[in-house]
């Protein structure tokens, strides 16, 4: 039987959901409004914008895992003697690391904290580039590749979901996608110091933000919506007043907190099955198919090996690499800039659109190439290529992992997280590992019109099923997808 809950959503006067506990004996509905008269808390302070800062980190230490792999190519190739096949495993077992990380990383974050998750994951990935960098046969760069993506697949739940859970709903959206932002700025300097020195030192470099996040993670609060989870009632408002500044006024956001949490504790404990219920359909579809499309965009397969994408066309590699870091880090950035301005569908919409185009300009690129009809078709792979990488960091690349972290009630934050990032990490597996044999099968030009289409398609799901969640609160849009599978 459905376990009863004791939620129902009201309007407040200007139509938005809120979510409410109908409890009126409720000892914990009250919360002291008198012991902070300061002014709302809706604005970023020192302590909200450090917390961010160390967090991100963990999201840095995602890219250079990433961006690490095209401009060590023909070094690791050259120096161990490894063939394609060998090289292309090394590439995409990291993505079987973070899958494995991504199974287990909800579990972890929910039981020890999100800090002490991110501290977890670090010591993997610390090990992980030590290991690469001192390797000596293709076996020990395997394992040390596993073990960073083991790290990077926990860090890539828990990472956006602590920046949703410690950020006001007027700042969300842009501090949370500074996670693609950090993303994007750890491939670009993997992608520029790595044309300028030896993939042996590249790894060591890695090491260094892992270091950074374990000494910061000791300053930063925990995430107050975990404690109220865990009834540490104190410790939630002591984080969050810590959080919003000595002065604000944090009685309102404390008070919905402790509501939600409260009327969560009438559920039954969250099985793996039960996010198959007919209540979690709709933010699962949104989350996974967000993850799915993201991959058969195919943003791994030119992250992974742009390089490799570059000579094959007939342009300069280091140029062109050189090309995308210029363009993703300004694109990126005004993603996150215009994330709580215009909201998230139509910045996904105009992404998409554009990750559609440039994998078409790129496929035709390697048409007219086979053809030998237009001599200037390496320029059209360049344009492609860069299309694609600004339109992706606008959008597709960051506004996924927000709505993740925003979309599923904290009772099954965990299990769902998981899930979602482990279909991300497959995804990235099947595209990475593949790539170099489909351009192979189907040729360049078939390989890339797939991913033109996947990105077609993706206009089509934003459009019918994604919902818009700017401006709300967590609570504000757990009460919206109830409405949701209500009317469907």
């Amino acid at each position: 039987m459905e376990p009863q809950t004791i939620v129902h959503v009201e309007e407040d006067s200007n139509s938005t959901p809120l979510l409410r506990n109908v409890n009126p004996a409720d000892p914990m509905r009250n919360v002291t409004a008198e012991s902070s008269s300061g002014p709302a808390a809706d604005h970023a302070t020192v302590v909200l914008i450090f917390s961010s800062l160390i967090s991100v980190l963990g999201s840095y230490v995602f890219g250079t895992a990433v961006g690490f792999s095209s401009p060590a190519q023909s070094g690791i190739i050259d120096e161990l003697g490894l063939s394609l096949a060998e090289y292309s495993l090394f590439g995409s077992i990291l993505t079987i690391g973070a899958m494995l990380g991504a199974v287990m990383s909800g579990k972890i974050a929910d039981s020890f904290g999100r800090r002490r998750a991110m501290g977890f994951s670090q010591m993997f990935c610390l090990v992980g580039w030590g290991a690469v960098s001192a390797s000596k046969s293709a076996w020990l760069l395997d394992v040390g590749r596993f073990s960073t993506g083991y790290g990077i697949g926990i860090l890539s739940y828990v990472v956006p979901v602590y920046i949703a859970e410690i950020t006001p709903k007027n700042l969300r959206g842009a501090f949370t996608a500074v996670n693609q932002l950090m993303i994007c700025c750890g491939v670009s300097v993997m992608y520029t110091i790595g044309n300028f020195m030896s993939w042996r030192l590249l790894a060591f470099i890695g090491t260094i933000p892992c270091l950074l996040q374990l000494l910061g993670l000791f300053f930063i609060p925990e995430s107050p919506r975990w404690l109220a989870k865990l009834n540490r009632w104190k410790e939630c408002e002591t984080s969050l007043q810590r959080l919003r500044g000595d002065t604000a006024d944090i009685s309102q956001e404390a008070a919905e907190i402790k509501d939600y949490t409260e009327s969560l504790r009438q559920l039954s404990e969250t099985r793996l099955i039960d996010l198959f219920d007919v209540k979690y359909a709709h933010a699962l579809l949104v989350g996974v198919g967000l993850m799915v499309l993201q991959q058969l965009g195919g943003v791994n397969a030119i992250a992974y090996y742009a390089s490799a994408i570059f000579e094959s066309s007939g342009f300069s590699s280091r140029t062109g690499t050189l090309a995308m870091v210029v363009i993703q880090v300004p694109m990126t950035l005004l993603g996150t800039l215009l994330m709580d301005k215009s909201g998230r569908i139509p910045l996904l919409m105009i992404s998409a659109t554009g990750t559609c185009l440039g994998c078409f300009l790129t496929g035709l690129s390697f048409l007219l190439q086979d053809l030998q009809i237009w001599k200037y078709s390496p320029i059209l792979a360049l344009i492609g290529v860069l299309v694609f990488t600004g339109s992706f960091s606008l959008g597709m690349g960051g506004i996924p992992w927000v709505i993740m972290s925003e979309i599923f009630p904290i009772n099954v934050k965990g299990l769902a997280g998981s899930l979602v990032t482990v279909v991300n990490w497959l995804g990235s597996w099947v595209i990475s590992y593949s790539f170099n044999f489909l351009t192979e099968w189907i040729t360049s030009e078939g390989t890339f019109l797939i991913f033109s289409i996947a990105s077609g398609l993706t206009l089509v799901f934003v459009a019918k099923l994604v919902p818009e969640t700017k401006g709300r609160t967590l609570e504000e849009i757990q009460a919206s997808m109830v409405l949701f599978n209500r009317k469907n």
